[in-house]
């Protein structure tokens, strides 16, 4: 299937994808459990904002404000009637900004979690979750969306549900899971388990990979892990600005532009060829990122010493596969975090 994301991939040996959605947004003004997609219609122009604040700051690619963008979790805001219309929003102010940047940028739409537990241990059934991301993805298909953008899944059955969904859709997808739970998902998938899954769907994504979870170190850990099982998909690599947290009523990330542009070296040294930030991760982040990237020659795939030395702890010993590794002390980061 060509498309923008496949011909980009093509000529490409990285790709600087966007930083995060929620933190600009409450940087912006928004309130802690409002939606933000309601910000599609009501606050266009900081959406647009958003959207810019990427392009303008080395991203080839952004993702749309649709994260939360489905009924499931609309319905607890009284607009899960307004799923579609307010992803085809997302996805229209995206690709105004999109389209009038001076370079090739992809517009992705994001899909993230239904936020309901799925059958067995749930009630969500794998049909009923096809149908709500199906309705999404038609959503984000009629706003223009170049790909769409499954994020911070932690079930496998709800990523085979949305593989489904974005077939019917007839859309080009990319699709990352959080591990955050000892290198694992909330749900116990671990890196070389996600490398199996996607291999063997009916409609695999162009790419795959890691978004959210802790810190930097450990999502790199499980990049690695995926680049140890040899698909030659491209692997995404999405982490976070450092550690969270709570200072005077807000959670404020750690990290600094200068972690991330190390991140993101390691990042690409590590296997992964699309590269951007998740939460905490701002436009100074971003552009040191792309600076980093731009700027410093590919080397040889950075050994676990070397991430924990350069970037900080892991959260847990173990990555999940059985490969443990014991955490190293953090006081030896202090001065990058």
């Amino acid at each position: 299937m060509t498309n923008a994301l496949s011909k980009m991939l093509e000529t490409r040996d990285w790709i600087m994808a966007d930083g995060a959605t929620g933190t600009n947004l409450f940087n912006m003004g928004l309130s802690s459990g409002d939606a933000p997609e309601l910000w599609n219609e009501q606050e266009p122009a900081k959406i647009k904002k958003l959207y810019s604040l990427a392009v303008d700051n080395g991203s080839d690619l952004f993702l749309t404000n649709s994260f939360g963008g489905n009924s499931a979790r609309l319905k607890l805001h009284d607009a899960g009637h307004r799923a579609r219309e307010l992803s085809r929003m997302s996805a229209e102010l995206g690709r105004e900004v999109a389209d009038a940047a001076d370079h090739p940028v992809i517009v992705a739409g994001s899909v993230g979690p239904t936020g309901e537990i799925m059958q067995p241990v749930g009630a969500l059934s794998h049909a009923d979750a096809v149908e709500i991301f199906h309705e999404q993805a038609e959503g984000l298909k009629e706003g223009g969306a170049d790909v769409l953008w499954l994020e911070t899944i932690s079930a496998p059955e709800e990523y085979r549900a949305a593989a489904e969904a974005f077939a019917l859709a007839d859309m080009p997808w990319v699709g990352t899971m959080s591990f955050d739970t000892a290198g694992r998902t909330m749900m116990g998938v671990t890196s070389s388990d996600m490398v199996q899954m996607v291999e063997g769907l009916a409609n695999p994504p162009l790419g795959f990979g890691a978004n959210c979870g802790t810190g930097a170190s450990d999502l790199l850990r499980t990049v690695q892990g995926f680049a140890a099982q040899g698909s030659e998909r491209p692997i995404v690599a999405k982490g976070n600005a450092g550690i969270p947290k709570y200072v005077d009523g807000h959670i404020h990330y750690d990290g600094t532009p200068e972690l991330m542009a190390e991140y993101a070296v390691m990042a690409r040294d590590s296997g992964a060829t699309i590269i951007g930030g998740c939460c905490g991760t701002m436009a100074e982040h971003l552009s040191a990122m792309r600076a980093a990237l731009e700027t410093r020659d590919r080397g040889p795939r950075p050994t676990l010493e070397q991430i924990t030395d350069v970037l900080g702890p892991f959260s847990s010993a173990s990555d999940g596969t059985g490969e443990d590794v014991a955490a190293r002390p953090a006081r030896r980061n202090r001065r990058r975090g």
